[in-house]
Formats: C-alpha cells, structure tokens, sequence
C-alpha cells in the first residue's frame, strides 16, 4: 500500500520537513499494520532535527518517538492484538506518517473510550513520569518532590500522578504558565525569576524526598541541594545542551559523572540516578516489554478512568508538521503536541 509520511532529509530548521510517499509491504507473520490516529512532537525529535539525539539516527529519517492508532492488518503468527483494536506504541523515529509496520509484541491495548490524541499524550511522557516516580525514586505518600518544567509534557503528567499518590508537589515553569501548574496541583516556583533553590527550601525546609530534573547541566547541583536525607535526584534529560554543539552524547556522559561526583563522600544518604526509558531493552527484551505493558497500562488505565488528565497542547495535521514542531520548540505551551494524520488541515485544533 501507499503510505505518506513526514522525512527529515538533513539538519536543518523545521521548514526541513518534507512529505514522502512510499510503498508499504504487507506485514511480516510477527507485524501489525497500524493505521496512525496520533503521534507526538517531543524533545526527542527537536534534537534529531539539529541532529543531536543521544542515539541520532542517520538522515534521512522519519521522526516520530510514539504513537497511538487501529490496527489495520496483522501477520499469520499474530496473537497479540487484532484488527480494529486501538493500540499504542514506542517507536523511537518512524511514527509521523500515516501507516506504519510494527511488532505485534511492541503493541500496549488503549482502553475503550479514550480519545487518541488524549492516548498520545501520556504514552512516552506517562510511561517515563510512572516509572521514575515509582521504580526509580519510590516516593512514599505525604512527601515532598520537585518537578523541574512541570508544565512540560513529562512534568505535567508526573506533577498528576504524585498527587494522585498523595505526594505533595513543588513545580518549576515560567510565570505565564504559573497558573495551570497550580490547577494541577502543584506550588508553582517561577524559575525565571525565584531563587529556586531558596523558595524549595522556604516551603520544604529539610529538603526534598526527590527531584525531577530534565535540565542537566551544572543546574544538577542545585537540584542536589534540594534533597532532603536519603532523597533522590533524578535526572532525565539534558535540555540545558539543546543548542550545543561537539558530540551529542557528551552532555549525557557529563550528567552521568556529575551525579556519580555527587554521591561521592556524601554523609546524608541522598541518591542520584539517570533515567532511561529504553534501559533494559537490549539486555532483555522480554522482559523489556513486559515491563513497558504493565506500567503503560497502568497509566492509560488511570486516563480512561479520568483520574489523571492528557494535556493536549495542540493539535496539528500530519502535513503542519514543520509548524507542530516550531510551536512545541517555543517554550509556550502546557502538555504536548500532537499531529494527527486523520485531521483536516483546514480543522481547527481542539
């Protein structure tokens, strides 16, 4: 079949984005054709566009970290899912298009009744918000954390699911989005203009049980001071490098050694650790997988039951990918954009 999708031909501004048709192959016995209802515009495919991501794909290349859709047509060995089901995905690139072939065993069912692009929202910002807050930091009911960027995609959804589990929150965003980190319930810190640290430590004066830090950078080492005994900081990103220029990987290699410098000599029993949602998936992708359906489950679970909310920034066309990628690079928005293969570019976004 002919499928449209949306290529990254080299490095380059967003304008770089050309549309691409091509042919598709029937599915292999182990693969779903997935029809796409939505897929993200993340931090992920702002750096492959400056042709920085950790693990930077060749050009050209499909973007597209995640996705949401039906499945279409299955293999002869599939067992998993069946067609007409809506199922959603981690892709890593390959998702801005309008069809795609996947494995089946990638596939996690969306429950009935939610709304796809809704779905998108909390697939890699859920599934990355879930596991750092109950795997990695184990944050206990009644404590204190700190979001870094609690308006953004992950720290929206994570700000949502601590308060679920009784954990009070303290966010950092600007001033514009001050009010809607409140709605979510989180304190708002503005850190354009606050002593972050200060104020942290005004609201929780023996420190934090952890901190949520997508920043990097030596910024690592106020979000340190932050920690009360035996808190944690976890570190999940280096935006602070957005615009660097060098070797893409080495801002993650110094976040790395800064934290292991951190924890060097420390008396207070504070952790620190670097997340990864792919860890795990080359050592055993068994388990890998069985891990990704039980925690995504879980966080669609708590969407379909209306206990947590998607924070659908915007919704694009397929084609607007260029404008759908400008827009989440400005810093304005609250939640995550989404594109939509499905919509009409002349529909006015929800």
């Amino acid at each position: 079949m002919l499928v449209r999708e949306m290529v990254l031909p080299r490095v380059g501004p967003a304008d770089v984005l050309r549309e691409r048709w091509r042919e598709l192959p029937s599915p292999a016995p182990d693969e779903a054709l997935v029809r796409v209802e939505a897929t993200g515009v993340s931090f992920a495919e702002q750096q492959m566009r400056r042709g920085r991501y950790f693990d930077q794909p060749p050009f050209p290349l499909v973007p597209g970290y995640d996705l949401v859709g039906m499945v279409a047509d299955v293999g002869r060995e599939v067992r998993e899912v069946s067609v007409g089901q809506r199922v959603a995905a981690l892709t890593r690139i390959g998702a801005w298009t309008n069809y795609v072939l996947l494995p089946a065993a990638d596939l996690i069912p969306v429950p009935e009744g939610v709304d796809p692009a809704e779905a998108e929202a909390v697939v890699v910002n859920g599934l990355t918000a879930w596991r750092m807050l109950h795997h990695l930091a184990e944050v206990e009911r009644g404590q204190t954390i700190v979001v870094l960027g609690s308006n953004g995609g992950v720290g929206s959804t994570l700000v949502q699911l601590a308060r679920l589990a009784g954990i009070h929150v303290i966010g950092t965003t600007s001033g514009r989005n001050r009010a809607a980190v409140r709605d979510l319930g989180a304190i708002p810190i503005d850190y354009r203009t606050d002593d972050v640290l200060a104020r942290v430590l005004d609201i929780s004066p023996g420190g934090v049980a952890a901190v949520f830090d997508h920043v990097g950078g030596e910024g690592l080492r106020t979000s340190w001071d932050m920690l009360a005994n035996g808190g944690v900081l976890v570190a999940y990103g280096v935006a602070a490098f957005r615009d660097a220029e060098g070797d893409p990987k080495a801002p993650v290699w110094s976040a790395i050694a800064l934290l292991t410098e951190l924890q060097i000599g420390d008396d207070r029993g504070r952790r620190a650790k670097f997340f990864n949602v792919w860890d795990g998936m080359d050592t055993d992708i068994g388990a890998f997988r069985a891990c990704l359906r039980a925690d995504l489950t879980a966080v669609l679970s708590l969407l379909a039951a209306r206990e947590i909310k998607a924070l659908v920034a915007r919704r694009f066309p397929l084609e607007q990918a260029a404008a759908a990628l400008r827009l989440a690079e400005s810093g304005t928005i609250t939640g995550k954009i989404v594109l939509m293969p499905g919509l009409d570019s002349e529909t006015p976004e929800a």
